[in-house]
């Protein structure tokens, strides 16, 4: 069955929505956001339709009818063009990488549940396209670039994108903007895996090395970011507040566990910028609208010890309107520079933190910290009990069960791929 599905682009802060054609501007940024302190953020509101049933092995075929790119593409394609749009990207991404997309696993670990004495499973996005879950952020993104650029008629050379990250979103750019012909620019912290800078370059990234400023807060990649930005780049970030379409793509992995069925009572989610959890919460409303999960499960979000989600936790104090028109109050900047085994999420700010507080409040949820040992634990267990090649990053969110009893049917996500360095 084909799903009808009828979908808008509206900012969570001021109501803005963004109009969805190929001469309008792209529905990224809500336009309002940098002149206030409210949460401008553009959000995917779906109005109608049922949950995709297609069998395609392919995330981004079998749950196109949820895409805002498939939206706009449907004003002048047809949905065989789209698909094979899809199969053309897709074939450029496993080119370069070696790999594309396909659903990734989720297994019941027997030998973790044995030793946590619980019932325990694992999403492993280790081998998906670089190494981890951050191209389907950013495929999502190109899709809709190359709609627009269909249904626009453009055969010129592609505009410049550009990304802030630490380490695996910037190999994932790397890997889909060289597929897609698409030039790329780089802003990355100067102790960047040297492993991944190589990567970069060989995929032709330019590269920017971002050092802090002691006069400068925040994130000094992301500044750099923004000012690329402001000089005519596109932003190809893993930031919904950069790029609300940075959401759809991550959201394809928690489709793929509604679509096969699977239901959990307790997911653990490792947190840096956000983005990632945010995806996932987000994916299971859209289920429960469209009649696939009766609920969200209790989601816990799981930081270091540099925690701005839980600070903002802690300041919560009035309804969700008023948070969202005062964004600063809540959402700070990490107050020094991070440190960290899981050198993966140690993002100054939550950026994607609205979303996520809410369905953590709803859900009986709550942020969680985890020690550096604990950090160290969970990387020995999840080698010791399972074969995946996961790093200290993307076995964050085991850190945070290890700190709680087992209730019920358990998830983690194990995220990133184990590199020899770091």
């Amino acid at each position: 069955m084909i799903a009808t599905i009828t979908s808008r682009m509206v900012c969570v802060g001021c109501g803005y929505e963004a109009p969805l054609r190929a001469d309008a501007p792209l529905p990224f940024r809500c336009p309002r956001a940098g002149h206030d302190d409210v949460e401008h953020v553009l959000k995917r509101q779906l109005e109608a339709g049922h949950f995709p049933h297609d069998h395609d092995p392919n995330p981004f075929v079998a749950f196109r009818h949820l895409f805002t790119s498939y939206q706009l593409a449907r004003t002048g394609m047809a949905d065989a063009d789209y698909v094979e749009l899809v199969r053309r990207l897709d074939e450029g991404v496993a080119r370069v990488d070696g790999r594309g997309f396909v659903f990734t696993p989720c297994v019941h670990q027997q030998r973790l549940s044995q030793e946590l004495d619980g019932d325990v499973w694992v999403k492993d996005e280790t081998g998906n396209v670089g190494g981890s879950h951050k191209a389907r952020h950013l495929f999502g993104i190109i899709l809709y670039l190359e709609v627009v650029r269909r249904l626009r008629g453009e055969t010129g050379p592609r505009p410049r994108l550009a990304i802030a990250s630490c380490g695996n979103a910037a190999l994932a750019a790397a890997i889909v903007a060289r597929a897609a012909d698409y030039p790329l620019k780089v802003f990355i912290p100067p102790a960047a895996n040297p492993l991944v800078v190589e990567r970069l370059r060989g995929l032709g990234a330019e590269l920017a090395l971002c050092p802090r400023h002691p006069e400068e807060h925040g994130d000094p990649c992301l500044l750099r970011f923004r000012e690329a930005l402001a000089a005519g780049a596109l932003p190809f970030a893993c930031q919904g507040p950069e790029n609300g379409l940075t959401i759809e793509g991550g959201q394809t992995l928690a489709y793929e566990l509604l679509r096969q069925g699977e239901v959990f009572d307790q997911v653990f989610i490792q947190v840096g910028g956000g983005a990632l959890a945010s995806s996932f919460v987000q994916a299971y409303a859209d289920g429960q609208r469209l009649g696939v999960v009766e609920r969200m499960p209790t989601i816990y979000a799981v930081q270091t010890e540099a925690s701005p989600l839980l600070a903002a936790w802690n300041r919560l104090d009035a309804a969700w309107p008023e948070i969202a028109a005062h964004r600063s109050r809540y959402m700070k900047p990490w107050p020094s520079q991070p440190h960290s085994i899981a050198s993966g999420i140690l993002d100054d700010e939550t950026y994607d933190w609205f979303e996520l507080v809410q369905a953590m409040q709803a859900s009986g949820g709550r942020p969680l910290v985890a020690s550096e040992d604990r950090l160290r634990e969970a990387n020995w267990l999840a080698h010791q009990t399972t074969d995946i090649a996961v790093s200290n990053t993307g076995t964050a969110g085991l850190a945070g069960l290890l700190g709680l009893r087992p209730e019920g049917r358990s998830l983690v996500l194990f995220t990133g791929l184990r590199r020899s360095h770091g």
